[in-house]
């Protein structure tokens, strides 16, 4: 994979349903997922999202997006969070607005 972005999960009881959860958020895109123990590195290429519903389709109504930022003590590429969906993307190497 060139460009590996999303996160990186603590072990733990939610941990496929949360996978499952990101997979169905990116449909026709290969998601990798590398199981190192204590941790497992979830990632796909250039951009991966998960939204809260799809979370709360596999772990309950009462499930919260900030929820996952507390499972996630690290990740790949710049993440954007927002009220009902967290995304992984690509860090370009010119970002807008800077300067040449």
């Amino acid at each position: 994979m060139k460009n590996p972005v999303g996160p990186v999960l603590r072990m733990g009881d939610e941990i496929d349903q949360v996978i499952a959860a990101i997979e169905d958020d990116n449909p026709g895109q290969e998601i990798e997922v590398i199981d190192r123990g204590s941790y497992v590195r979830v990632q796909g290429e250039d951009r991966v999202v998960v939204t809260q519903e799809s979370l709360r389709r596999y772990l309950g109504a009462e499930f919260r997006i900030r929820s996952l930022e507390a499972m996630m003590p690290s990740f790949s590429g710049r993440i954007i969070t927002g009220s009902d969906s967290i995304t992984w993307e690509k860090v370009s190497a010119r970002r807008e607005g800077a300067l040449s």
